[in-house]
């Protein structure tokens, strides 16, 4: 099983039936294997393709390398609702609203509202949905209201309860639902819960998990101290949009998804103090670090009062003239005048062929889907004329696709 070789074109231009391949429902690994590390772990180093398994992942790091990952936790985001009438409504929350700060709005406990998707909204023309819930030993009735439609199909829902001793975060915790990857074609369960977070997950927010981090077990990351390899994180609250197909016939005509990231100083202190050692957990690190040299760019410009964002073409529209090293330290001069740990932000990041990595070398990462925005990057990284060497070698060679399934260590010459 053979993929060809695409044209390498001016980013907008690309043409996304070049990054197709023939991926079956049965490669598609429906659930993690009983030992997370066990997975396969393809190698791609020096233009050659190898592979072991997750497990011996710290003998492919160097002493000195710098591994961040994303500390993001998958959030139980989908609510379900019973009318009247019989028919079922799902409530899919998105992305905060009022308070627009995540742990802001897991705090609440009157009322809040989200940004979401709606399933069945041909049976939900007007009025409150309402369902009574047990938590703990309070009974509470939860209502949503749909204020108004938002961008495209996203609504802007509010949700209001009578027990001020309940924050959302205790709603979201009884009531949802976790939102597994749709192409699962499966219902989530109750393993789901554990299986579908990272071991390292902390930080509420996200809808669908940074899959890459799912193969860590905690000897993993004990062996890589041993080994002399550091951990730093970054938070990245994955957002339904990573699972939208590009439906465009050039990329050009594909609108990102925005995401809100957030990376502390230490964190950038230590990449400063670590360059050409960073390996990158997952897409969402990547796109994380490398939006950080853009977002420094923008502080120099205007240093008191900066749009703290990066649009989606921004790395090819742009000519900057700063060093990474200081992007990366005007960053940390703003942090410690505005007296804030972390830089908070977001990016609209479009990686893609002909994109020039500033901070990650090396990438964990699972194998993506096709015609994919992550297929994408994979290219962008590897050499748009090697991405198929590595997933024609994935697919002869039994790897498991997906969310659930194998990974790769992909390092850059």
């Amino acid at each position: 099983m053979n993929i060809d070789t695409p044209n390498i074109m001016t980013p907008k231009h690309i043409q996304i039936a070049d990054y197709d391949y023939p991926l079956t429902d049965e490669r598609i690994a429906k659930y993690p294997l009983e030992e997370r590390d066990h997975s396969k772990l393809l190698l791609w180093q020096n233009q050659t393709v190898s592979e072991a398994h997750f497990y011996d992942l710290p003998d492919y790091l160097d002493s000195g390398d710098l591994l961040i990952y994303n500390n993001t936790k998958v959030i139980q985001a989908r609510l379900h609702f019973a009318k009247e009438t019989g028919a079922l409504i799902e409530i899919f929350c998105l992305e905060p609203n009022q308070p627009a700060d995540y742990q802001r709005i897991f705090e609440e406990t009157k009322y809040c509202t989200w940004k979401c998707l709606v399933g069945n909204l041909k049976k939900w023309k007007e009025g409150l949905l309402k369902q009574a819930l047990c938590i703990g030993s309070s009974l509470i009735e939860l209502t949503a209201e749909r204020i108004s439609a938002d961008e495209g199909m996203t609504h802007l829902i509010r949700f209001e309860w009578d027990d001020e001793d309940i924050t959302f975060a205790d709603i979201l915790s009884h009531f949802g639902e976790l939102p597994i990857p749709p192409y699962l074609n499966r219902a989530s369960e109750e393993r789901d819960k554990t299986t579908y977070q990272t071991v390292y997950s902390k930080i509420d927010g996200s809808v669908a998990a940074p899959t890459a981090g799912l193969h860590f077990t905690k000897d993993v990351l004990r062996y890589l101290a041993l080994k002399g390899v550091r951990e730093d994180e970054v938070t990245l609250h994955v957002g339904a949009g990573t699972f939208q197909p590009v439906k465009s016939e050039e990329i050009g005509e594909h609108t990102m998804h925005k995401e809100i990231i957030s990376v502390g100083k230490y964190t950038i202190l230590d990449i400063l103090k670590n360059p050409n050692h960073v390996v990158a957990v997952g897409t969402t690190s990547v796109r994380t670090l490398e939006s950080l040299y853009y977002l420094g760019c923008r502080i120099a410009a205007n240093p008191e009062n900066p749009e703290l964002t990066v649009t989606q073409w921004e790395p090819y529209e742009n000519t900057y003239t700063l060093t990474t090293t200081e992007a990366l330290q005007t960053i940390v001069d703003y942090l410690n005048r505005k007296h804030i740990p972390a830089l908070e932000a977001s990016t609209q990041i479009m990686i893609v062929p002909n994109f020039e990595f500033r901070i990650v070398q090396k990438i964990i990462t699972n194998f993506h889907q096709p015609k994919s925005t992550l297929l994408l990057l994979i290219a962008a990284f590897v050499g748009n004329d090697n991405w198929h060497t590595i997933y024609n070698y994935a697919l002869n060679n039994e790897f498991r696709f997906l969310s659930y399934g194998d990974s790769s260590l992909l390092i850059r010459n």
